[in-house]
């Protein structure tokens, strides 16, 4: 084999193995990072439940919260069939925990598992799950599904919060307090924790209503344009109102 055909076949290779560690960073960005091991997050906080021992009944250490990071150090099956993963979530502090409470983009079909719990989640929570989704599996080929959720939900959050926006600020109030009535609209505190999940909102001054930016279907087209999933990002982005 020449030279120039050995570095053909390992840039792929390369590649494969860089793939984990820059989803593994993407995790790591926003998150306080654990020491040792292989990274994960938690993404179905009802069994995140950190045990002494890799036992359902065994002592409670820490109920850890959804978008967690822990090191995965190694695991465990128990005698009634459930697997733990043993974690550190600090320096000091370990444990045992359900294998299905995380998600990590080095375990195979993990990203599948995600979008089965995202499709079946609601609200707030489909938008965090499906954000955590995102940040871990950074090369999924099921990513534009995932896109196309995020945007979906987060155009149904800005219906509610026009409702909730228009119930909630009184308009006498607002025009007593001296700032422009819709600059009281745009710091409404019921956006700040879809901001936290970088979620952006426009607001129509005439109709009093929040609208979402498209952002999560902008990216769709532009990194998977040619997927199905992208027919249906146009037809939503194209029944956004005008900025």
């Amino acid at each position: 084999m020449s030279c120039t055909s050995t570095k053909s076949a390992i840039k792929p290779i390369i590649l494969i193995l860089l793939i984990p560690m820059l989803a593994a960073q993407t995790l790591a960005q926003k998150r306080r990072v654990p020491p040792g091991g292989r990274l994960a997050v938690v993404m179905d906080e009802r069994l995140a439940a950190l045990r002494n021992a890799p036992d359902p009944s065994a002592k409670l250490m820490h109920r850890l919260s959804r978008g967690r990071l822990v090191a995965v150090l190694g695991g465990l099956r128990s005698r009634d069939g459930l697997t733990f993963l043993q974690v550190a979530i600090t320096r000091r502090t370990r444990g045992w925990i359900q294998t299905e409470a995380v998600i990590a983009p080095w375990r195979a079909e993990d990203d599948d598992r995600s979008l089965r719990l995202i499709r079946s989640s609601e609200d707030f929570d489909r938008i965090v799950r499906t954000r955590l989704f995102l940040d871990a599996f950074p090369r999924s080929p099921l990513r534009p599904q995932g896109l196309l959720i995020f945007g979906d939900a987060a155009a149904e959050a800005a219906e509610k919060l026009s409702r909730e926006a228009g119930r909630r600020l009184d308009r006498n109030e607002m025009n007593s307090g001296g700032a422009p009535e819709y600059s009281y609209f745009l710091n409404y505190n019921g956006l700040d924790r879809y901001n936290r999940q970088d979620i952006t909102f426009t607001f129509d001054r005439t109709t009093r209503t929040f609208h979402y930016d498209g952002a999560a279907w902008l990216e769709l087209l532009r990194r998977y344009p040619n997927s199905p999933e992208a027919i249906e990002a146009r037809r939503r982005l194209a029944a956004l109102p005008p900025r």
